[in-house]
């Protein structure tokens, strides 16, 4: 039976997974289990999470710019008069903000692997998993260096576009028809930009990150094989996207909720790094479960459930 033949659902897997989460977690409850796998878990989705505050400021009238090309005239001066403090400063903050994303990336392209080898072999383990796909994960972290990259310089033409209009109203020269059109098409080809790579973040861990750990193989040899499932079965798995995008709702939704009902004070729980990931990490094992589950439906060559011994390469050609 090939691929495209076989029953695929975006439902049929969300009992089994339920039903990994309550074997790996709760028959029977170990607090050490659930601390071991939880760091794994933690790991995988570093630099992923978490939340952020935002202060607010005063806009009072008085003594303010009367319209918004004062304002924006007002702040072109501050910046050109303060380059030599500013643009050090804003140096500083790129280093040091690009060594924590790639030591971020580092660490978790690691976990994603441990975090992985714990749901799909029922294992609370740190160390072996550590070692055993340190050259799996520096393949996967290369290639999210790479497609970070290009997200990057995407956005970056957006800023670009952005700081250009932003001295244009500077010099009061008002917007033209150009740059109206600008903003009407850049907009739009952001959104998308954003899609795609959210795309293939998603396809990327749900299922490239199982099939290198099925295989043994690179992160591009992983994802040619998967192009070729995904060339197959594209309704199918855009009904996976938009499934997903159920779920992450409804995940968001039910945490909105506890966060209301303790009156912030889950919310509070849940920002503290790992403790917010032990006490979610029924809602992770049974994410990471459930795209295994929709992954093996596709064939047993896709059952990352098998011992190692068992798995069934896929045919040649």
């Amino acid at each position: 039976m090939t691929p495209q033949d076989a029953h695929v659902s975006v439902i049929d897997p969300i009992s089994p997974a339920f039903g990994r989460v309550k074997t790996i977690l709760f028959r029977p409850f170990d607090l050490g289990r659930w601390l071991t796998i939880g760091f794994c878990a933690w790991l995988a989705f570093l630099g992923q999470g978490g939340g952020g505050g935002g202060g607010g400021h005063g806009g009072g009238r008085g003594g303010g710019p009367s319209n918004a090309g004062e304002a924006l005239g007002q702040a072109k001066d501050f910046i050109m008069d303060n380059l030599h403090w500013i643009v050090p400063l804003v140096a500083v903050a790129v280093v040091f903000g690009l060594v924590l994303w790639l030591v971020f990336t580092w660490l978790s392209s690691r976990g994603k692997f441990m975090f992985l080898h714990c749901v799909a072999e029922n294992k609370a383990e740190v160390k072996v998993p550590w070692h055993k796909y340190r050259e799996h994960a520096y393949s996967l972290f290369l290639f999210r260096i790479v497609l970070g990259l290009i997200g990057f310089l995407a956005g970056l033409f957006v800023v670009l576009v952005g700081i250009a209009l932003f001295f244009l109203l500077g010099e009061g020269l008002g917007l033209g028809p150009l740059a109206i059109v600008v903003i009407i098409l850049s907009v739009p080809i952001f959104v998308a930009v954003l899609i795609v790579f959210g795309v293939i973040k998603n396809f990327t861990e749900s299922f490239v990150v199982p099939i290198m750990f099925l295989r043994t193989v690179s992160c591009t040899a992983a994802w040619r094989e998967f192009l070729q499932l995904l060339s197959a079965n594209k309704a199918r798995f855009l009904l996976y996207i938009l499934f997903q995008i159920v779920i992450g709702i409804s995940i968001g939704v039910m945490i909105m909720a506890a966060v209301c009902i303790t009156c912030c004070c889950a919310g509070c729980i849940l920002a503290i790094p790992y403790v917010g990931t032990v006490l979610l990490l029924p809602v992770l094992v049974w994410g990471r479960s459930y795209s295994l589950y929709y992954l093996r439906q596709y064939g047993p060559e896709y059952d990352a459930f098998v011992a190692e011994s068992q798995v069934v390469q896929p045919a040649a050609g």
